[in-house]
């Protein structure tokens, strides 16, 4: 005779029971995700090809969610030139009425103020804790302030005028200015301060570079822009002379040579920043097509892994069903032959 041990076949139905729920667990997966659970297992000799799917796939995410911050940066950038094209055409317009005779000298003095502060505020602007036009210096503030207490930018204006004419411009000898003299120290004085190495010395802490992203594998651009541009600089330059001087003793001729040679530096500025404008309009076209190239592509990688990686989800849903029911039968059974005993059957 052959002894049958009830221990025997619990233990038998405890190891089916654990490779039911190892596959269960497999199938489960399976039927959420519409992928094999297990890639090597299934594609045997193919795995490298759909690893290589992957990887490509991977990195062509992450440019994508790259493209997004670059794509933020370049829209705060142009928000930011437009508001600086407002601030030169309502200078200019002011500067116009001026030459007119229509505006006070104390208003466009003001008007000259609030243009400068204005410039700086815009200038200054962050996104995400970098600032916008900064060039590749993104952690430092581009632009001092320059009617702020201290600023080295108006410390250098108002030394350059005693150094030039021998009087401060509140001094009643300014009143002897005439057009030539005010003509040439806007000239030889006031534009290197602006358009040349004072600039960086006392106005900018931006750097020339720009920042240069990577908007595809294969592709990157220049994605910022900086405040040491030319009409950006003529911009804070005429400013600088209408706040500085319009409301102090020079003659009226000096302030009509400021007028006027302000006019032609706020023109200059709006063409500049337009140009800027365009620029960046470009970079956001480039990168907004680069992004439709590669959302075609990720389409691609994503259908051919599907072919080489997918289940039936019909069938992983039965699977799925199958294994819990025989495990749940498995359980009952194993319930009921841990009742089996001796003592049991002579009772």
């Amino acid at each position: 005779m052959t002894s049958v041990s009830s221990a025997a076949l619990t233990n038998a139905m405890r190891y089916q029971q654990m490779r039911m729920q190892a596959d269960l667990v497999k199938a489960t997966k399976e039927s959420s995700t519409g992928k094999v659970a297990d890639v090597g297992l299934a594609l045997g000799g193919r795995t490298a090809q759909s690893v290589t799917f992957s990887r490509d796939l991977d990195r062509l995410n992450v440019v994508i969610d790259s493209n997004g911050l670059v794509a933020a940066r370049l829209s705060s950038t142009q928000t930011s030139l437009g508001q600086l094209s407002s601030v030169a055409q309502t200078f200019l317009s002011s500067l116009t009425t001026a030459s007119s005779g229509d505006n006070s000298d104390s208003l466009t003095q003001s008007t000259g103020q609030t243009a400068i502060q204005q410039l700086a505020s815009i200038l200054n602007t962050s996104v995400n804790g970098e600032y916008l036009f900064a060039g590749t210096n993104t952690d430092v503030k581009p632009i001092n302030d320059f009617t702020a207490a201290g600023s080295p930018a108006k410390a250098a204006f108002d030394a350059s005028f005693v150094a030039k004419f021998g009087f401060t411009p509140a001094d009643p000898a300014a009143a002897n200015i005439t057009a030539a003299q005010m003509d040439d120290f806007i000239t030889n004085d006031v534009t290197p301060q602006f358009l040349g190495a004072g600039w960086q010395a006392n106005m900018s802490n931006a750097t020339d570079q720009q920042i240069v992203s990577r908007i595809a594998l294969n592709e990157t651009t220049a994605t910022s822009t900086s405040a040491n541009s030319d009409g950006i600089k003529k911009l804070a330059m005429a400013a600088a002379m209408v706040s500085s001087l319009m409301s102090t003793n020079i003659s009226q001729a000096a302030k009509d040579t400021i007028v006027s040679r302000s006019q032609l530096l706020v023109g200059e500025a709006l063409s500049g920043i337009g140009q800027v404008q365009s620029e960046t309009g470009i970079v956001q076209k480039r990168v907004s097509d680069a992004n439709d190239r590669m959302k075609t592509q990720v389409d691609l990688f994503e259908r051919h892994i599907l072919d080489l990686e997918a289940v039936d989800p019909a069938e992983a849903a039965t699977r799925v069903a199958d294994l819990t029911q025989h495990i749940e039968t498995s359980f009952a059974l194993t319930a009921r032959l841990q009742q089996l005993s001796l003592l049991n059957y002579l009772t």
